[in-house]
């Protein structure tokens, strides 16, 4: 179905949300995103419920933290390569926040990252499980490497493509820029969707990943596993208080050092 190719005048301009819960995906429209293409617009022929943007030339990073930072109710992610700084201090207020429900499926062959690291640190801190935030480091059903690359948040908005989390997998602007010197971009492609049924059997298949995968912790050394509380255990764990707080996690996994991109 055609569509003007103006943008929506009430797309907001600021790329990071997550401390702002009026900025939500329940009203989401693609037409948001056209602000961080090459062309600040899309095509009258573009369609309303898919759309499908290029590493390198479009600011695949600044729409992933986009949507990311905006997710309000939950999150089911698997990521093959999870290395991004930013996106990651972004997820972890989600899976820090017992508001939001958070599945995340990790590759493991992948698994000796600091970002994977950080939520096996968060989850030492205070049994994750227990405010709805749900991890495993695993493989496919049939023990092949778990290669998905894609989320469905809230419900409302599904992305997938070959763009792994990183500065030359998303083509991370430098300064602001894409393009110029030390600009890096791998040959990618990131689509974002919001018709119900390809969100519905995605979100579907998500859980199925994440199942599999979690069913293979046996052979999962302990120091690699999340934590999962009995229901008698709940309650005191939630009473305990807040979750960790995210900068402070940073630092207790990583020091004080700065991150390679600042949120």
């Amino acid at each position: 179905m055609a569509r003007s190719s103006k943008a929506s005048p009430k797309a907001p301009s600021q790329t990071s949300a997550t401390d702002d819960p009026t900025q939500n995906l329940q009203k989401f429209d693609l037409l948001e995103l056209a602000q961080f293409t090459r062309e600040k617009a899309f095509s009258n022929s573009a369609s309303k419920d898919f759309h499908l943007f290029f590493v390198g030339r479009d600011d695949v990073h600044a729409i992933l933290k986009y949507v990311l930072s905006r997710v309000r109710v939950s999150l089911y992610l698997n990521m093959f390569g999870y290395d991004d700084d930013e996106l990651n201090k972004i997820v972890m207020q989600k899976v820090l926040d017992p508001t939001v429900t958070v599945v995340i499926t990790l590759d493991k062959s992948q698994s000796g990252g600091k970002h994977e690291t950080m939520l096996l640190e968060a989850d030492k801190q205070q049994a994750l499980a227990a405010f709805n935030s749900h991890f495993t480091i695993g493989q496919s059903l049939t023990h092949q490497i778990s290669h998905t690359k894609g989320f469905v948040a809230d419900g409302k908005v599904g992305a997938e493509g070959s763009t792994n989390w990183s500065d030359s997998g998303e083509g991370t602007a430098v300064r602001g820029q894409i393009g110029g010197p030390g600009y890096k971009a791998q040959n990618n492609t990131q689509t974002f969707f919001t018709d119900l049924d390809s969100i519905g059997r995605f979100q579907s298949e998500l859980i199925t990943e994440h199942l599999a995968a979690r069913d293979q912790e046996a052979s999962t050394p302990d120091n690699k596993r999340q934590k999962r509380p009995q229901m008698m255990q709940l309650a005191g764990i939630r009473k305990a208080g807040v979750k960790t707080n995210v900068n402070r996690l940073v630092t207790s996994t990583f020091g004080s050092g700065k991150a390679r991109r600042a949120a």
